[in-house]
């Protein structure tokens, strides 16, 4: 007989529950979990899965906020050898379908909340649909976790589908496994003690990946915020003691705004991760200096599991940067007008950043010709533009469909957005590029002034001309009240250029 080597993303949630059965694993409000009674639970929602028909590679569709459920159903999924299909909460029930006709999800397990949104999706595409809540109250738990071969599936993420329909980006259970435990023990100064604010949707792989199986990996204590706000959120963190905060760029300037006017002392982290998108480094410096907390700024995507490289303190840090690869990576820039193959830049050049190592995911589902176009050579191209330096630290100038060539020269919205962001009217900016007959492109500054603040379209105008060059201030300024969102609270640049075009 023939042994082959196993591994289970279930792991990550039955190794704690062993050996720290009596720690508080999660907590939402007044509930709290120990590790022994989230595994416990999680194999019980294994049981009613499986009671369904539900077995070894079978997919099923999650679509529920940060609730317990959510991370019940998870390591549910996971224990019978299922896959995850995250489904974001703002979809359409159209969208949602998509999701589950193109996954092949056999049932979807959806909150109360979200019920009518959910059946309308799940009626859509033929599929199951059940309430996630109470879903394993008549079950009895399954003894043990499915083996899985590593390269399994363990989980699809959904692309944001900027271009096209979203593409499912396979995940497997050695990706998975490997980015929780390099988060956890490489990365950065993550503790067994650590208490973590979980804000970042569970949907998303930043908050599923570095939060939940991040947290749980190390044995720490996961608190779930079901929706982020700011101030909610520093009334949380002083509560339960929270000493790490993981946000996309958004969440940290909510949280920068809500601290200027904050009447108690602020929380006392020990540090925190910005992904997702460019921070400011404005944004980071304000940061630093209100909450007195480093922010390690890291950087990769849902096809990267997704943590690529980040900012360690192993190697220092370098604010606008997004440091360095993690341990079992290698991040470099390439040649992006040579699309068929790989040609590596000397460093300082600026190109495209190609990825590779063991995060990588498996490749699109049931697209081999999207999957050819970004995996190739053993590299992933990632269509982000950036730039490596001498000490090997990687700066990531913007996405390639960002790019805004105006008159013939390349501008990267990300250094408008990093001079503006400094004006004291303005709290936050999005730059992009709109059709113009004399120059192709003209450059657009979307912003949102600060409260109590007003921004004079012509007076920043003038006043970024002064510090960016002719090619590259804005000619036009719009003034809202807020950006567009997307699930993971990145700002959406399409909808404003289609709003704005």
């Amino acid at each position: 007989m023939t042994l082959t080597a196993t591994l289970s993303l279930a792991s990550v949630l039955a190794e704690p529950a062993r050996r720290y059965p009596t720690k508080t694993a999660v907590i939402e409000g007044d509930r709290r979990l120990t590790y022994a009674q989230t595994w416990d639970l999680a194999r019980r929602y294994a049981g009613g899965l499986q009671a369904r028909g539900v077995g070894a590679g079978d997919r099923v569709a999650i679509m529920a906020p940060n609730v317990i459920e959510f991370v019940l159903a998870y390591y549910g999924v996971q224990a019978l050898g299922a896959v995850v299909i995250p489904v974001p909460t703002l979809l359409q029930p159209q969208e949602a379908a998509y999701l589950l006709e193109n996954s092949g999800a056999t049932l979807l397990l959806h909150h109360p909340a979200l019920t009518d949104a959910a059946r309308g999706a799940a009626n859509s595409a033929g599929v199951e649909d059940a309430s996630i809540v109470g879903f394993a109250d008549d079950h009895e738990p399954v003894q043990t976790y499915t083996s899985r071969a590593p390269e399994d599936p363990a989980v699809i993420f959904y692309t944001s589908g900027t271009t096209g329909r979203p593409k499912g980006a396979v995940l497997t259970h050695l990706n998975l496994v490997l980015n929780a435990t390099v988060n956890a023990f490489d990365c950065q100064d993550v503790r067994h003690d650590d208490i973590t604010l979980g804000s970042l949707p569970l949907f998303h792989i930043f908050g599923q990946s570095v939060a939940l199986n991040g947290v749980f990996r190390i044995g720490g204590t996961l608190v779930l915020q079901p929706r982020f706000d700011a101030a909610a959120a520093i009334d949380l963190m002083r509560r339960e003691r929270i000493t790490l905060f993981f946000g996309v760029p958004t969440m940290f300037v909510q949280l920068l705004h809500a601290a200027e006017s904050a009447t108690e002392e602020l929380p006392q982290l020990r540090w925190t991760c910005s992904g997702g998108a460019s921070l400011p480094v404005a944004v980071l410096e304000g940061f630093e200096h209100q909450f007195n907390a480093k922010i390690y700024e890291g950087y990769g995507l849902s096809e990267t599991s997704p943590t690529a490289t980040t900012n360690q303190p192993a190697f220092g840090t370098r604010a606008g940067t997004v440091g360095h690869p993690v341990w079992g990576t290698e991040a470099e820039i390439a040649d992006p007008e040579t699309p068929d193959r790989i040609e590596l830049l000397p460093t300082g050049e600026r190109g495209e950043v190609v990825l590779r190592g063991h995060h990588i995911f498996a490749g699109y589902l049931d697209n081999p010709e999207a999957t050819a176009k970004v995996l190739q050579d053993g590299w992933f191209r990632t269509g982000d533009i950036g730039i490596k330096d001498s000490d090997g630290f990687i700066s990531i100038v913007d996405r390639t469909k960002d790019l805004i060539i105006r008159g013939g020269f390349n501008v990267y919205p990300r250094e408008v957005e990093e001079t503006l962001s400094r004006h004291d009217a303005v709290a936050q900016v999005s730059v992009i590029g709109i059709p113009d007959a004399e120059r192709g492109e003209e450059i657009l500054a979307v912003v949102v002034p600060r409260e109590g603040s007003e921004v004079d379209a012509d007076e920043l105008i003038a006043w970024s001309r002064e510090r960016l060059g002719k090619h590259k201030y804005p000619r036009r300024v719009e003034i809202v009240h807020d950006l567009p969102l997307g699930p993971s609270h990145k700002v959406l640049k399409r909808v404003l250029r289609q709003q704005f075009t």
